[in-house]
């Protein structure tokens, strides 16, 4: 290949190899065609209406508590599909996405990148989580008061939409603690260590039975669940029927948007 093109592709120390710049530009390309062909029999060899093959599926940290039921759902009507799932933040899922390693991703919106497509599933509301049993509400004001242990920033949008319903009302945010980990962040909750804002289903999925939620009364502090998936990229059958089921789940017609 080096004779052919004129260059030198590989640097040779002994025994050793290293690609050259004009290397790794050759070996980039390459990587595309792997793909590009991986993709022709892929269409070439879906059969049965997607009842074989695999599905590769992310989950964002925060969890969705209605995907175990969407994949008992799924398993039930395509039995024969391998299925594969990722648990990770919206931000390392989507990239995931795009370099193919997993087809589908379950995300915390908004996630800003031109190379996905979005179909956004539902909002929820956030809920304040703390020890003490209160009332039903409270307010952004009382909130302010409390030490708080919030989601990290790192890929959880989360994070800024809680800073920035304080700053619009120009409240101070007392935190003490950031956590990618929402189990270890609910446990942090339960042992006293501070209190927290997070969406209603995180309380759902780890909440302990000495936690309250109470629902925030005077801040519209929403987050969005959608579904991503590449741009320009032949979906598998698996995939499309996954995406039809979790549509049907939630009474969406539309198509999904970008």
């Amino acid at each position: 290949m080096e004779e052919e093109l004129g260059v030198m592709l590989v640097e040779r120390h002994g025994k050793k190899l290293e690609l050259t710049d004009k290397g790794q530009l050759l070996y980039r390309h390459a990587l595309n065609i792997v793909h590009a062909f991986e993709e022709v029999k892929n269409e070439l060899q879906e059969t049965d209406e997607g009842r074989k093959g695999n599905l590769s599926v992310g989950i964002n940290t925060l969890s969705v508590p209605e995907f175990p039921e969407w994949l008992e759902a799924f398993h039930s009507s395509f039995p024969l599909v391998y299925l594969r799932i990722v648990q990770n933040d919206s931000a390392y899922l989507a990239e995931l996405v795009k370099n193919r390693t997993i087809e589908l991703g379950l995300v915390r919106l908004p996630l800003a990148n031109q190379d996905l497509n979005y179909l956004h599933l539902y909002n929820e509301s956030f809920v304040f989580v703390c020890r003490q049993n209160g009332q039903e509400k409270i307010s952004i004001k009382e909130i302010s008061d409390y030490p708080l242990i919030l989601p990290s920033t790192e890929g959880l949008g989360s994070f800024n939409i809680i800073h920035d319903a304080f700053t619009k009302v120009q409240l101070p945010l007392q935190v003490i603690c950031e956590c990618s980990d929402m189990n270890v962040l609910m446990q942090m909750v339960s042992s006293g260590i501070g209190s927290t804002i997070v969406p209603e289903s995180v309380f759902q999925s780890y909440g302990y039975s000495n936690l309250f939620a109470r629902k925030i009364s005077d801040a519209e502090l929403v987050s969005s669940v959608g579904l991503i998936w590449l741009k320009q990229h032949h979906l598998s059958r698996p995939a499309r029927n996954f995406i039809e089921l979790v549509k049907q789940r939630l009474g969406i017609t539309e198509n999904g948007h970008e």
